[in-house]
């Protein structure tokens, strides 16, 4: 008798349609107005969304959707004091990226089948902008952004002109630079080698994860491939201590004391040796920490509304406006109540997920997300985010949520055990 097949799982169109608009880079003016494929998506499908929220509202989590929630209300406030000829456009391209994307994950990713199909997904996309993206690396011509812009009544983003690296043009393929694309291609670091673990191969990880690997490299960028490479270390640190309960413990508190040594020894500010690693050069180190340092400045002398739109106070010699960190963005524009509520709802939801009880089963799937948000944790701090790679980060936030409240799985037939399969067996 032959052996039953696997039921056939199949992810829901709005996380496929939303995917899609993230990975095409449309953009249209209403008036004065800019508009893109995703903001049109998802000004489309919000209300029902939020419909839909009410009616079927996740079992647990809520606490964190409302913090969000309360964090896009606040920066309608932020803005209406600070920008308010600008308030009507930003809070609501902030409601509908942020949220929308959110609400699409949390709504729809409720399985670990379903999030299994958000990485397939995923990978599909990043595999299939490869060929795009090494064109781009080779010649400087980005193929997707100029046909888009060859369309009449539309046009796509802007096509970014930076000095080439290590002989090779930086890739921007599907986004508006450089660093989302690569930010978007380290997200499979852990998702697909990790996430994957008894369910894929080990050939067909690791090609997953190359994949990934390399998208973010052709970006050429030191802030995403940062994300990679944390994430690379907090792999082979599980791999190497698969049965010791106390490794990431252990983990913190030798980071906390690299923290306390590099305090007392050097005579730089820890923060400024951190930028001075994640960055290919010492100016771009040096360049950082002047924005962070003046970025303080403008938090502190704005501290509850932020600065909003506004130009940043910053010393003469720095024209560019460019602010690399999103966490300081996020309190030099909306104040320090609307950093709080962000990073609230940001901490509740990774700890509450790294500490859910669990069985087995999910705890690769748990694993491989919180490597993957301890990754972007530290990369936003040397990079700014906006448009559909900030709604994509944070989609992928939520769809991660459903593991602090996981809906039981139909039996799958038993399959012969990969050659790799420590990841699922470790415990928690």
């Amino acid at each position: 008798m032959s052996r039953p097949s696997a039921p056939i799982h199949k992810l829901s169109p709005m996380v496929l349609l939303y995917l899609a608009a993230v990975a095409l880079p449309v953009r249209y003016h209403i008036g004065s107005i800019q508009m893109t494929g995703l903001r049109t998506f998802l000004a489309l499908v919000f209300i029902p969304l939020l419909v839909l929220y009410c009616r079927n509202r996740p079992a647990k989590g809520m606490s964190i959707d409302l913090l969000f929630m309360l964090f896009v209300c606040w920066g309608a406030v932020a803005f209406s004091q600070t920008s308010p000829n600008h308030m009507l456009e930003n809070g609501g391209a902030l409601m509908l990226e942020l949220l929308g994307g959110f609400l699409i994950a949390r709504l729809f990713v409720r399985t670990a089948e379903d999030f299994h199909e958000v990485i397939k997904a995923t990978l599909i996309i990043v595999t299939l902008s490869l060929p795009l993206a090494i064109f781009e690396s080779l010649t400087g011509q980005p193929p997707l952004i100029a046909a888009i812009n060859a369309m009449p009544g539309v046009n796509s983003v802007a096509s970014v002109s930076i000095p080439p690296r290590l002989g090779l043009e930086r890739v921007q393929a599907l986004f508006a630079h450089p660093i989302h694309y690569g930010l978007f291609g380290s997200t499979l670091t852990a998702l697909v080698f990790v996430g994957t673990a008894g369910r894929w191969s080990l050939p067909l990880r690791a090609a997953g994860l190359s994949a990934g690997v390399f998208a973010s490299f052709l970006a050429l960028s030191s802030g995403a491939f940062l994300s990679v490479l944390l994430q690379l270390f907090l792999i082979l640190w599980a791999l190497n201590l698969p049965r010791w309960r106390y490794r990431w413990l252990a983990l913190a508190a030798l980071a906390i004391a690299a923290y306390i040594a590099v305090d007392l020894i050097s005579n730089r500010t820890p923060v400024r040796v951190f930028f001075s690693y994640a960055t290919f050069s010492a100016h771009n180190a040096y360049w950082r920490g002047i924005i962070f340092e003046w970025g303080m400045v403008n938090v502190w002398q704005n501290p509850i509304f932020g600065i909003g739109l506004n130009d940043w106070v910053r010393p003469d010699f720095m024209l560019s406006g460019s602010m690399d960190n999103f966490w300081l963005v996020l309190a030099v524009r909306y104040g320090l109540p609307g950093f709080a509520l962000f990073a609230l709802a940001y901490l509740s939801g990774l700890f509450r997920v790294a500490f859910a009880p669990l069985p087995p089963e999910l705890q690769a799937m748990r694993r491989a997300w919180v490597i993957c948000f301890a990754g972007l944790t530290f990369t936003l701090c040397t990079v700014h985010i906006w448009t559909s790679i900030f709604s994509y980060v944070f989609f992928l936030f939520g769809a991660g949520l459903w593991l602090l409240a996981p809906v039981p799985e139909p039996a799958r037939p038993k399959r012969e055990a990969p050659r790799f399969t420590r990841f699922p067996a470790v415990p928690a």
